[in-house]
């Protein structure tokens, strides 16, 4: 039986979104809130691309390119390919079916509409029956700081492919953002809270700084549960362990939890770091261990049910 408890998780895209899916098909997904990074999104062609939304809709409603993980199954790139003909960019990869959630999303902005009802209007239309919320309605485009000068992110991760060596990170205009709509309800009404395996710095840090959020997690850091994004040294999907690295942090476990500490009451490690579990613990968090590689749907929905007997025997 599946149980009846509402769980808010807090995502960035890709890696994010193989956890999600494996939540979606084991709990009632209609219990399921989902914070949703919105520091990705950017404009381009004057249209309002908000990649991680995106990415977790489209793999919660199974129409995501698996191989990608990101974008529609199947898609064609016409509209792009002629763009580039009459000189405009086409370093982003728009597909041409995806070209129609963007245009959707720009003109509900451009009638009045926050980014919020534009993303419960593509999940429904869709088909996802969680709830799916940006972090804030408000625009906090992510700048990395690189040796080459100032790059908003997609620049950084999908022109540059993270060749640039980051130096700092900023979110702009972050300081007078407000949380979306029923973000800070979701935190605090929440049974349990769930830290995806994204990308801390970029991923979780972004909604981190969206202003009340982290003030949020702390006064329930209780039911706060941590998924870290590093196995082993290594990313588990983007470029966290190279930016932690860059930026004076260490790319392990105990890198990511000395990040999470405050917030966090659980940190979930993978058994290849067991090793460091007394270093995390004693930052003042309960480590759990678990298989946290997903790269099969059973992966994803095995440790899915192994976070939801965690999560209320505890």
């Amino acid at each position: 039986m599946k149980p009846s408890k509402k769980i808010t998780a807090l995502a960035g895209g890709v890696g994010a979104s193989k956890l999600l899916l494996g939540l979606y098909e084991v709990m009632d997904p209609t219990l399921l809130t989902i914070i949703v990074n919105t520091g990705d999104d950017i404009v381009l062609h004057s249209l309002k691309i908000s990649t991680d939304l995106d990415i977790v809709t489209y793999t919660l409603a199974k129409v995501v390119d698996q191989k990608k993980g990101w974008g529609l199954r199947a898609e064609t790139f016409h509209a792009l390919k002629h763009l580039a003909a009459y000189g405009r960019p086409n370093w982003f990869n728009l597909g041409d079916r995806d070209l129609a959630t963007h245009i959707h999303r720009t003109a509900m902005l451009a009638e009045g509409k926050t980014l919020s009802q534009a993303a419960d209007s593509i999940r429904i239309v869709l088909g996802v029956k969680s709830r799916i919320l940006p972090m804030s309605d408000n625009p906090i485009p992510t700048i990395i700081d690189s040796n080459e000068g100032p790059l908003h992110f997609q620049e950084y991760l999908v022109k540059r492919r993270t060749e640039p060596i980051v130096k700092g990170i900023r979110f702009a205009g972050v300081e007078s953002a407000h949380p979306a709509p029923g973000v800070l309800e979701a935190i605090r009404d929440a049974d349990r809270i769930l830290i995806c395996p994204s990308n801390p710095l970029i991923s979780i840090g972004t909604i981190l700084a969206v202003p009340q959020i982290r003030d949020h997690l702390r006064a329930h850091k209780e039911k706060v549960f941590a998924v870290c994004p590093i196995v082993g040294g290594k990313s588990l999907k983007g470029p966290s362990d190279r930016m932690l690295a860059q930026l004076g942090h260490h790319p392990t476990a105990l890198g990511v939890a000395n990040l999470y500490s405050d917030f966090t009451g659980t940190f979930i490690i993978d058994p290849a770091d067991k090793s460091q579990s007394a270093a995390i613990a004693s930052l003042g968090m309960k480590v759990a261990i678990l298989p946290t590689v997903m790269k099969t749907s059973s992966q994803k929905r095995k440790l899915a049910r192994a976070l939801l007997s965690l999560f209320f025997s505890m």
